[in-house]
């Protein structure tokens, strides 16, 4: 089924085309209305492919890409006359039973090729191989041991390493702690002798004896020690003025006498720490090269002991190589030797005769037909381009046809199109004309109403009657 919409004057027809599957078979053309193109079912409904009387009207694929008239159908626009007309759907046929084909026509070519393959390989003798040769898996198998052994040997010698590194590795961490622990003894044994906290200027902050310590809130009229919130001492009557500046001045050079000799300690302790492990990183690194040299000796002799073994096995693997060259050589010239003096070469045709009978043959032996049998084939062939001409001919003449009577359908549906056209422009015109007359009746009524219907008017006496009274 195919609906089209067409347009032109904003009307709408729905024209509706059945294929027949009888009329595909039919080759004379069946009359049509005049406004109707004709289908021609040129392919099977079931393809998807679009007839030939709308195909010079496709507009997207082929009327505007200028395709052959043998090209698939696709959904497009369609176009009937002169204007475009759209598509409003055209549903494409049922495509399962194609897919379905084609899925089984590329099985079977998977099976044919794989059964081709199986043969070439079964009936050439150069691959086929029968029994099995026990020279070659004895070498494998030595060449295997010699492997299993070589691996072993490098397992083994990269434990060793691996065993080394973890003894070494556990030294310095020994080495390690033991320069952190004696670091951390001479912290603590310098801060137990030199750092004491009764020594320590912010001690009477936090001395647990302080209370014990303290004296009573006043000793005498002359303590420094009362204030003024105390009422024991006035302003003007600093009578310790002199006594109490020169002790604060030497209080501050005691303070600053201690801390240079604070500073100068924690210099001394400091270089004493730097020493210490600039003398533990020496030694540190003397053994670290001490050991890099064992290991790089280790690792030489290992180096050459390996090139040694590489060195003997080169040359038994070209000592190897070289005997199987040679037999390879013999093994040649004897299947040379014998190919040439057999019928594969000679090309006797009787060595192709079947033992079932003279009209069937042995396929790897066979060299080709006779010469009357390559004429009867050519014959037959010739016969059939004789035959496929004269098809193409019928089906060009049946082509033309077609498309003829869809060019005088068309020329048929753009006159109906030009006759609704004018037939529309009439009734408009009338329907201008109509309007026209009504416009000027509806403005005559209005002027009679607005000059003598409504010319009285009411005046503000005729409102001032109203609600004059309670009544």
């Amino acid at each position: 089924m195919v609906c089209l919409l067409e347009g032109g004057t904003g009307r709408k027809k729905a024209l509706s085309v059945r294929w027949n599957a009888e009329a595909q078979k039919n080759a004379r053309p069946k009359a049509h209305p005049p406004h109707l193109a004709p289908q021609r079912p040129t392919h099977n409904a079931a393809t998807g492919l679009v007839p030939a009387a709308v195909r010079p009207r496709l507009i997207g694929q082929r009327a505007l890409g200028g395709g052959g008239s043998s090209s698939p159908w696709r959904p497009g626009v369609l176009c009937l006359g002169g204007d475009r007309r759209r598509l409003r759907f055209l549903p494409a046929m049922s495509g399962l039973r194609v897919q379905r084909d084609l899925q089984e026509a590329a099985a079977l070519e998977r099976r044919r090729q794989r059964e081709l393959q199986r043969q070439g390989r079964i009936f050439n003798a150069r691959v086929r191989t029968i029994g099995v040769d026990k020279d070659a898996l004895d070498a494998q198998v030595k060449d295997r041991k010699i492997q299993e052994a070589t691996e072993k040997a490098r397992n083994e010698e990269l434990a060793n390493e691996m065993k080394q590194n973890d003894k070494m590795m556990c030294m310095l961490e020994e080495q390690q702690k033991r320069n952190i622990r004696n670091i951390n003894k001479a912290v603590s044994d310098f801060q137990k002798n030199f750092q004491k906290p009764e020594t320590r200027r912010e001690f009477d902050l936090s001395d647990p004896q302080a209370l014990k310590k303290d004296r009573p809130a006043r000793l005498s009229d002359n303590d420094p020690r009362c204030t003024v919130s105390g009422l024991q001492k006035f302003m003007g009557e600093d009578l310790n003025y002199a006594q109490r500046t020169k002790f604060q001045k030497e209080q501050l050079r005691e303070w600053s006498l201690q801390q240079q000799r604070d500073h100068k300690n924690a210099l001394a302790d400091k270089k004493f720490l730097d020493d210490l492990h600039d003398k533990n990183r020496i030694e540190l690194d003397r053994k670290t090269m001490e050991q890099q040299r064992i290991e790089e000796e280790t690792r030489r002799a290992v180096c050459a002991a390996t090139k040694d073994f590489n060195k003997s096995q080169a040359a038994e693997v070209a000592e190897r190589k070289t005997l199987d060259k040679r037999q390879k050589m013999k093994e040649d010239m004897d299947e040379i030797s014998s190919l040439l003096q057999g019928n594969l070469l000679s090309e006797n045709p009787a060595q192709a005769i079947s033992s079932f009978g003279t009209h069937r043959v042995i396929t790897d032996r066979w060299k080709g037909m006779s010469q009357d049998q390559l004429m009867a084939i050519r014959s037959f062939q010739q016969q059939q381009v004789l035959e496929k001409l004269r098809l193409k001919e019928e089906e060009r003449h049946r082509d033309a046809e077609w498309d003829r009577q869809s060019m005088q359908a068309a020329r048929a549906q753009l006159i109906l199109e030009r006759h609704q056209e004018r037939q529309n422009r009439e009734r408009r015109q009338a329907l201008d004309s109509i309007n026209a007359q009504l416009s000027h009746e509806q403005k005559s009524k209005n002027i009679y109403l607005k000059e003598e219907e409504y010319s009285n008017c009411p005046t503000s006496q005729y409102f001032a009657q109203f609600n004059t009274t309670s009544r």
